[in-house]
Parts: C-alpha cells; sequence; structure tokens
C-alpha cells in the first residue's frame, strides 16, 4: 500500500452515519479503543474512560474556543442579503472575511447586521477571494458576536444547532477558533472530577482552528498538499507537567488532533516540551516519529483528509483502516457531533 497516496485513506462512509446532531449527555457517545501495537479493537462508552487511564497519565486538551462568527445582515445600499464568515483577526475591528455571494462585496460596498448592531465596509479583495472587512460597532465586537452570530458548523453538518454551547468543550476558554477542537466535546465537568479523582491530570494548550481544517487533499501524492497556518499556545504549566509526566513513567495522551500538533509542533521545532507560542503548519502523515504522544483520544474523521492520515501515522495505517471499517460496520457515529476513538 502507498501511504503517500490520497486514495489510499479511502473508505465507504453511509450518509447516515455523519451525526447531525450532538448526543445527551457528552460522554454518552461509544468510545472505540484501539491498540496501536496489536490492532485489537473494544467497545467501550466515553463514560468508562476513567477505567481505561491509569493514575499519573496526563491528559492534554485544547482550550480555544469557537467564534460565533457566521454572519447573516444585508447590503446597505440594495437590502440584498449576505453571509459573512469570520476567519482570522487582523487588528481590533479589521477582519478576513469569507462573504457569499462574493461578487457584490466589491471594494467600499457597506453592510449592516444585526438592525444596525454591527457594521461593516469591504477595504480590500484578497488573494483566492476573501475580503478585508473593517466593522463598526459600540463596545467590543466580540460582545456582538456572542450577541446576533452563529456557530460556523462544518459543511457537512445540515442540522440546526439549538444550543451554541454544544458546539464548545465544557472547558473552553481562549476564543478565536472558526470550528471546535472536537474531541474534547464528549467530556463532561463531572467526568473531569472522576478523572482527578483517581489521579489522571488534565493540561491545555490552545490552537485556534482555522478553516482550513475542513480544506480538502487535492493532490494523490499527499506530499504536494500544503497545509494551513494555526495559532498555538503551549503554556508553561502545561510544559512542566508533560516534562514531570514523562519522568514519572505516566502517559501522555491528547485530546484531539489540535493537541497532537500543538505538542508536536513545539517538540519538533525546539527539540523539546517548553512554553511556547507561534504558527504551525505541521502534516503528520505514516513515516512520522512521534517525539511527545504516548496516547490519542480523537473523533472518526473524513475519508482522504489529513486527520485520518494523522491518526494513520500514530496508531500504524492498517490498524487504522481496519478500525474505520469496523466503525462503519458497528454504525458508530463520524465527524464533529459523533463518536470518539481512544488509541492507546
Amino acid at each position: 500500500m502507498d501511504y503517500m497516496k490520497k486514495s489510499s485513506y479511502k473508505f465507504d462512509l453511509p450518509e447516515e452515519l455523519i451525526a447531525q446532531t450532538p448526543v445527551e449527555p457528552r460522554d454518552a457517545s461509544r468510545l472505540m479503543c484501539l491498540d496501536r501495537e496489536s490492532g485489537a479493537i473494544s467497545h467501550r462508552h466515553f463514560r468508562d474512560l476513567p477505567s481505561l487511564l491509569r493514575p499519573g497519565d496526563l491528559l492534554v486538551a485544547n482550550d480555544s474556543r469557537v467564534l460565533p462568527a457566521r454572519l447573516y445582515g444585508q447590503k446597505e445600499d440594495t437590502g440584498a442579503t449576505m453571509e459573512f464568515l469570520l476567519l482570522e483577526q487582523k487588528e481590533q475591528k479589521r477582519w478576513e472575511v469569507m462573504v457569499k455571494p462574493g461578487r457584490r462585496a466589491k471594494v467600499g460596498t457597506r453592510f449592516v447586521f444585526g438592525d444596525g448592531l454591527l457594521r461593516a465596509e469591504v477595504l480590500d479583495v484578497l488573494e483566492g477571494g476573501n475580503r478585508l472587512v473593517e466593522f463598526t460597532c459600540d463596545g467590543d465586537i466580540f460582545s456582538v458576536l456572542d450577541q446576533i452570530g452563529q456557530m460556523p458548523l462544518p459543511p457537512y453538518i445540515t442540522e440546526k444547532l439549538q444550543d451554541k454551547e454544544r458546539y464548545q468543550t465544557v472547558y473552553s476558554h481562549e476564543l478565536g477558533s472558526a470550528a471546535a477542537p472536537t474531541a474534547g466535546l464528549h467530556f463532561t465537568q463531572e467526568l473531569m472530577g472522576r478523572l482527578e479523582k483517581m489521579g489522571v491530570r488534565m493540561a491545555y494548550v490552545t490552537l485556534h482552528v482555522g478553516l482550513g481544517t475542513f480544506r480538502p487533499v487535492k493532490e494523490d501524492n499527499i506530499l504536494e498538499h500544503k497545509m494551513h497556518s494555526e495559532h498555538y499556545h503551549l503554556p508553561r504549566e502545561t510544559a512542566d507537567l508533560i516534562n514531570e509526566t514523562k519522568r514519572r513513567g505516566g502517559r501522555v495522551i491528547a485530546v484531539g488532533t489540535t493537541s497532537c500538533r500543538t505538542l508536536e509542533s513545539v517538540a519538533t521545532f525546539a527539540g523539546e516540551i517548553k512554553e511556547a507560542e507561534g504558527w504551525t503548519n505541521i502534516f503528520i502523515y505514516p513515516s512520522y516519529e512521534f517525539k511527545v504522544l504516548d496516547g490519542l483520544i480523537t473523533n472518526f474523521h473524513l475519508p482522504e483528509s489529513t486527520l485520518i492520515m494523522l491518526v494513520s501515522a500514530f496508531a500504524g495505517y492498517d490498524h487504522v483502516m481496519d478500525a474505520y471499517r469496523t466503525a462503519v460496520a458497528e454504525k458508530y457515529r463520524f465527524f464533529s457531533f459523533g463518536d470518539a476513538m481512544l488509541i492507546l
């Protein structure tokens, strides 16, 4: 099997297995356990996590919080309906945005949102078609977004989300993501309390997930794929906990591919785990040698995506593709609101 070919990561996924709504409670989701050495698979629920971990283990999770970055408004002169998706803050009220329909968003065009709570003017058309936009509002733009913005759910979720908080992790803290770090959606405060009581600690990194996370791999030779860059921060407290855990012989388990990429980026760029902040476009695929991770909690990902390539690098291509075929046969729920996998 050629692990460098995109088509090697294809699998048949019935549309009805794409989760449209989250399960209640959060930790009632199913949990497939995969042994990365033997490829053995077992089936549990996420609430069983404490029985699958050991005292001294450290979970590292991404505390980024999703911005309610989808806005619906009107063109000021014609009243035509427009959709804005905020991608990246350039200055306090200056953002790179994706606009639909783009042809109506020429330089100088003005828009109004939320009955005038927020206004915008297009300053520039950027490479790739996105717009540079200046917003005006009373006070803090994030407060206004909280009032009138909607969650930027992935394109494969067509159901309306009833509760905005269900697309946030219970420990989300640092506002700035365009998509949720979804492996963390299964945690509840009660489950985290049980883990802490048994001696499993939690530490946090921040990686602001960009919309590029949904960008498909177009080239069949995956080495030609260009990853998007995302901003990360690994605090000193987390670095100290990771290094202490390693010294004591505990396992460092990343909650999600975003936490994984943050840890492996710092270890790669700095040569060690220490406090660090910057931008990463690390692309992890089979043949990559992991420097930090001993375990991974992750959801079930899209066929031919960079995320399934990362998981294959960690657990072995054959084991992962077998696990995905099993997940389809056992009717696991896929993608953002779907079930989880624990790889140890």
